[in-house]
């Protein structure tokens, strides 16, 4: 095998222009993976009931379809905790939902957002963005082809999910995450602990804040 290609990269999953952050959509398809226990059904349900309450049936197969792909991205007690969630606890899970499923978000949450936070950066623009896209463009040739206007709408869109996370202003000032304990305990399990995409201090199994 080539080792260029051995070591390459894998693409980049770009196709988080549905919707924006989605927490109301998690929140009404939760319940019924928690009674269902299987993403398939659940689909179909909310397609055929059309639980999301969309205007038409292509728009609501569109939101169902990218709800459940970031729904999937949690585990079933991450899930199960969303079904009782507040507000802000729903937003920050389905942010992490978010990054789980797009990798692309994610390394922006952790290199861009929180990295800004943690060297006292008050602020994220756009331009942050796009000097993190020409950046990752070096090794991933799908973002060095994109469309402008689709780079446009991908931009947008993660601005817009994290506005609804409140994890930045609209004025563009970082929010430092105040996460309940509930959820920082289910996320700071994982390893590497998911609190890296979110602009707030990770504490280490030491006690020391990094």
């Amino acid at each position: 095998m080539n080792d260029a290609l051995a070591t390459s990269p894998r693409r980049y999953a770009l196709s988080f222009t549905t919707g924006a952050l989605l927490a109301r959509e998690g929140a009404l398809l939760a319940p019924v993976y928690v009674e269902q226990r299987g993403w398939e059904q659940v689909r179909d349900e909310a397609v055929e009931g059309n639980l999301l309450q969309a205007r038409t049936y292509r728009t609501g197969v569109r939101l169902v379809r990218e709800t459940v792909k970031r729904l999937s991205a949690l585990t079933d007690d991450e899930v199960e905790l969303l079904v009782v969630a507040t507000g802000s606890e729903r937003a920050h899970l389905m942010w992490v939902a978010a990054c789980r499923r797009y990798e692309f978000i994610g390394e922006f949450a952790e290199e861009v957002l929180r990295e800004r936070y943690l060297t006292l950066a008050s602020t994220l623009g756009y331009e942050d963005f796009d000097t993190f896209v020409r950046t990752k463009a070096l090794w991933h040739e799908e973002l060095a082809t994109i469309k402008e206007s689709t780079l446009q709408k991908l931009r947008s869109n993660v601005f817009k999910m994290l506005h609804e996370a409140e994890l930045l202003s609209e004025a563009g000032f970082i929010m430092p995450a105040v996460l309940s304990g509930r959820v920082a305990t289910r996320l700071s399990a994982r390893t590497p602990s998911d609190l890296r995409f979110f602009p707030t201090q990770v504490v280490t199994e030491q006690g020391a804040a990094s």
